[in-house]
């Protein structure tokens, strides 16, 4: 049920944000400020999830936050309706379908890249520019790392997984031997 509620607030503020030539980097950074500001803030929490509060009031700290925090207009609004219709413990699930919504209008698939050690600049936008190939998209990769890899790294692009790593392949090698 989170998920389709989520999705609904997702689809309307990728079509402001789109309309108004926001940035999906920025959208992104700004929502996760104002969630990082509400985690950290058992007061901020106490007003804006408080039932008791009128929803002029929440618009007003929504707002006053927002300046300090730079966040755009448009995202405060968007913010805003999620507050007066009680949805901001959906902040982080819709902040994701959010990003998951702009980067499907703009042609762009991301991808979960864990490696074996960190990458180098230049190892990443070849691995970033592979992907692409592959997908036949603009793609950005998260990076992370995992020593249990040995080598290489594994990419995960939704549900699809292309394992480049040593344990991968001695894993294959091993089911090739025993079949």
């Amino acid at each position: 049920m989170s998920l389709a509620v989520a999705n609904r607030y997702a689809r309307a503020f990728a079509d402001v944000a789109i309309a108004a030539r926001l940035d999906a980097v920025s959208i992104q950074e700004q929502l996760r400020s104002f969630e990082e500001a509400l985690k950290d803030s058992v007061p901020l929490r106490n007003v804006l999830l408080s039932p008791a509060v009128s929803p002029a009031r929440k618009r007003a700290v929504i707002d006053g936050l927002g300046e300090r925090l730079g966040i755009a207009p448009q995202v405060r609004n968007f913010l805003a309706v999620i507050s007066r219709h009680r949805r901001l413990l959906l902040l982080s699930v819709i902040r994701q379908a959010v990003q998951a919504q702009l980067d499907e209008r703009m042609g762009i698939v991301r991808a979960r890249v864990t490696s074996a050690h960190s990458l180098a600049g230049a190892q990443q936008a070849a691995l970033e520019g592979a992907l692409a190939g592959l997908t036949g998209r603009a793609t950005t990769c998260d990076f992370a790392v995992d020593n249990e890899l040995l080598g290489g790294a594994v990419a995960r692009i939704g549900s699809t997984i292309y394992d480049g790593s040593l344990r991968g392949r001695l894993e294959s090698l091993r089911h090739k031997l025993t079949d």
